[in-house]
């Protein structure tokens, strides 16, 4: 496989904290898929493992090379774990379309986090 795109973002684990507390439910449903929301309430603290995966999805549009919008929306990323806890990605919506017109058969992820920043990256693979 062929390196398509490689990203890396790092946010500050406050704002979005803040983002939390000033929009609550609204900003959360926008940015977070279900599954992600389930998984980040059922920690002690939310909003390192929101940030982790703020950081994941910008990781994956900078890959990309799109940034999010028309090509690639927040909801299109559902950030899960695999079977060893490691995290994983997955793709749906016009983010699929992106990575089939694109020839991207697979995005591998990496996530971290520490009191007061969360950073991942993200590298697309090519399958040609």
């Amino acid at each position: 496989m062929n390196v398509f795109g490689i990203g890396i973002d790092v946010v500050e684990v406050g704002r979005i904290a803040s983002s939390i507390a000033e929009f609550g439910d609204r900003f959360v449903q926008r940015i977070f898929t279900p599954d992600e929301i389930a998984y980040c309430q059922n920690k002690a603290r939310p909003e390192l493992h929101y940030a982790a995966r703020f950081a994941a999805k910008e990781a994956v549009a900078k890959a990309f090379g799109t940034g999010i919008g028309k090509e690639l929306g927040w909801l299109d990323m559902n950030i899960l774990r695999g079977e060893l806890g490691e995290p994983t990605l997955q793709i749906t919506g016009k983010g699929q379309d992106f990575c089939e017109r694109n020839q991207i058969g697979e995005i591998k992820i990496s996530l971290t986090h520490a009191r007061e920043y969360a950073a991942a990256n993200a590298v697309a693979l090519c399958r040609a």
